[in-house]
């Protein structure tokens, strides 16, 4: 038996003295091995730890099918790989966790918006018939002025002044319901 394998003996029949050693002996190879795999120093030593601790408290047996060095730097490596994969759902879980966030968000944005063109239009549906039309054809279908007048039968002008008349009714009712409307 190697020197790592006699102290690791040592411990499992009661002397503490024996895990002392081995920290002392292998915990700084098997950071920098563990270190190759996670690129992160303090993950490393994480990892390094808790395979220590799986030596102490689990008491896996060593068979001597390999030097006990071997054998030690397997469990920290399994250790790293589990660290690795349980980061990378974290991860996922993280990522997926952002876009539900996202998508509530996008929801409750639309839903706002919604809520806010209801608003707006039973607000329109109070205002004389002119203001009415051509609020609707420059806000909801998006006509120029000048599609607007070629629908409406006026001017370039008299649909500048008839949209200025109509938002400044708009906003008069909007304010009366108590709510406000800044886009106008």
């Amino acid at each position: 038996m190697d020197n790592g394998a006699s102290s690791y003996r040592r411990f499992l029949d009661g002397d503490d003295y024996g895990m002392e050693e081995l920290i002392r002996d292998y915990k700084d190879g098997l950071v920098l091995y563990l270190n190759s795999y996670l690129n992160d120093f303090s993950s490393a030593e994480d990892c390094v730890q808790d395979t220590f601790i799986k030596l102490a408290v689990k008491k896996p047996k060593y068979r001597g099918g390999s030097s006990f060095k071997t054998w030690l730097y397997t469990i920290g490596r399994n250790t790293a790989l589990s660290y690795l994969r349980k980061r990378k759902r974290k991860n996922d879980i993280l990522i997926d966790e952002c876009r539900m966030i996202a998508a509530e968000a996008d929801l409750e944005r639309d839903y706002l918006k919604e809520e806010r063109k209801i608003t707006v239009r039973k607000a329109i549906r109070r205002l004389k018939t002119e203001y009415q039309q051509v609020l609707y054809l420059t806000y909801f279908e998006e006509f120029s002025y000048a599609e607007a007048a070629e629908v409406m039968k006026k001017s370039g002008k008299q649909i500048e002044n008839l949209l200025y008349n109509a938002r400044k009714a708009l906003r008069s009712e909007l304010e009366k319901d108590g709510d406000s409307y800044e886009e106008l």
